[in-house]
């Protein structure tokens, strides 16, 4: 035999063991693994739908999700199998202690306060899941960090957040706020009648896109729209994203959607790009009057975090880094605060007794003047009613964390790989922990903070909780009381007969159908 031969021989054999060995670490992947995993959660006392191949539990989810979401429901409604219409079916059938597949990757659902404590408190082994890398063009930065790289983010972002600088926020949510009253008074003049009726949902979008653009950026609606229609895109085909079983290598295959996904991608960071070089020149010129906007801030921050350490950019973040927290900034300043406040709209349109009580209390601190800082600690009924509406109507329905190594909890040893689901709003709405009325609009149960609501118990968590709170939760509770303050001194409002009520899940608990109110000037 030649040598010659001999070469192509050994190169078909080398072929063939890798396409062995990958034959093998597929079946692995999407068949062994997976029901090894299944036997280990069934011995430790766990149930769910047996595993199926490739795709596991993500058909039924989809198909239960579309079917939910074509049909609206009666405000007197559980609306939870509208919204998570899956993991409601699944809970109900299996119960707490339950699992679900997405894809071949098991999701264990965690609903006891104890667990969720001891999973949000460890960050170091309970961490967030590695999407589909498509996923992560929506929401990066901070949020999907992990150890070092979020510990140094997280320093450097801190002082952005700090209550001196949200003070020097308070003005340009007034302004923004005080601009949307105005278009609302024109539009009830304009009516024949004393009342007008329209959705205030894209008004409050307009006017939350607004703050952050102001807020974090220093300029106005006109420059954030594009960014706001942007991302909102963004959401609803992440969303799709997430519902599909992530094959590894499908993000480069030219589809409509991954093709659309990396254009606004590249859109987005043209647009923060160009907001960042106006602001770097500006510093370089000495211009220590260009603001304590957010991104002024995490500038001066990292500025200042890489001149402490001998002028290390390595112990700083990057222009890409800091413009991956810009998109975040804005994706969860403006989604979050705009849902809150358009369901705490139609909460206080449903319950007219609360809204007098909020307005009365909103007059007897402020009167007609504008918001300021002090007064809004003293909003204690708009803070309860706020609380109870992140606890009905939590931003995230959700959360996941995942384990990279064998992990007790509770009671259980899991393996590596496995996901955690904290279903938030099904925890918001549970009776054994809330009581008769979980479902009930009651914001008393706030009225001695959260912590007796709760019991001292991890049972509210709707900006997260432990070292990975949200580090915006506090910007968000005082723009929306400013918002609602000023709304109230000014309107009082109630459902319009077209309401149609559909809370859905997109990406953020949102009305499908939009807000439509009847609004009356004061």
């Amino acid at each position: 035999m030649d040598t010659k031969h001999m070469g192509r021989e050994l190169l078909l054999i080398a072929i063939l063991l890798a396409v062995i060995i990958w034959a093998w670490r597929v079946v692995m992947w999407v068949w062994v693994r997976p029901k090894n995993i299944e036997k280990m959660l069934k011995e430790q006392g766990l149930s769910g739908n047996p595993y199926r191949l490739l795709y596991g539990d993500t058909k039924e989810l989809k198909h239960m999700a579309t079917l939910a979401n074509s049909n609206p429901i009666n405000l007197c409604d559980d609306f939870l199998p509208r919204v998570i219409p899956f993991y409601h079916h699944i809970i109900k059938a299996y119960g707490k202690s339950s699992f679900t597949w997405m894809g071949p990757v098991a999701r264990v659902n965690i609903m006891e306060p104890e667990l969720i404590q001891e999973i949000l408190m460890n960050n170091k082994d309970f961490k967030k899941p590695t999407h589909n890398p498509l996923a992560k063009f929506l929401v990066s930065g901070l949020s999907g960090y992990e150890d070092e790289k979020w510990s140094k983010h997280r320093k450097i972002v801190n002082p952005a957040f700090y209550v001196d600088k949200l003070k020097n926020m308070l003005s340009a949510m007034c302004l923004s706020s005080g601009e949307m009253m105005k278009e609302w008074e024109i539009l009830i003049d304009e009516n024949s009648s004393a009342v007008c009726e329209f959705n205030v949902q894209p008004y409050i979008e307009g006017l939350t896109s607004d703050v952050i653009s102001r807020t974090a950026f220093g300029s106005s609606y006109i420059e954030g729209r594009k960014i706001h229609q942007l991302q909102k895109e963004q959401a609803l085909l992440t969303l799709q994203v997430l519902q599909s079983v992530y094959i590894p290598g499908w993000r480069f295959l030219p589809t409509r959607r991954n093709m659309r996904l990396k254009e606004i991608n590249s859109q987005l960071k043209c647009l923060f790009t160009d907001i960042m070089k106006r602001r770097e020149h500006a510093m370089n010129l000495g211009e220590d009057d260009i603001g304590d906007d957010l991104l002024s801030l995490l500038m001066r921050s990292n500025q200042k975090e890489i001149q402490e350490n001998g002028d290390n950019k390595n112990l700083g973040m990057s222009r890409s880094e800091i413009i991956e927290e810009c998109k975040t900034f804005y994706f969860a300043g403006q989604e979050s605060t705009s849902n809150l406040l358009t369901w705490t709209m139609i909460m206080l349109s449903i319950h007219s007794n609360w809204q007098a009580y909020a307005r009365e209390e909103v007059l007897q601190v402020f009167g007609t003047q504008k918001p300021d800082y002090d007064g809004l600690s003293r909003l204690k009924t708009v803070t309860m009613i706020l609380y109870e509406v992140l606890r009905l109507y939590p931003p995230a329905p959700i959360f996941t964390r995942v384990i990279y190594k064998d992990t007790k909890l509770g009671n259980m040893t899991l393996p590596p790989g496995v996901q955690f689901l904290l279903p938030v709003l099904l925890i918001h709405h549970d009776p054994e922990i809330w009581g008769e009325d979980a479902k009930e609009f009651n914001p008393d149960r706030f009225s001695q903070g959260i912590s007796k609501a709760t019991n001292n118990r991890v049972s509210f968590f709707p900006f997260s909780w432990g070292p990975r709170v949200c580090i915006g939760n506090n910007y968000a509770m005082q723009e929306a009381k400013i918002i609602i303050a000023m709304m109230l001194q000014r309107f009082s409002f109630e459902l319009s007969p077209s309401y149609t009520h559909a809370p859905s899940f997109v990406l953020t608990l949102q009305p499908q159908y939009g807000a439509h109110l009847l609004l009356r000037k004061i």
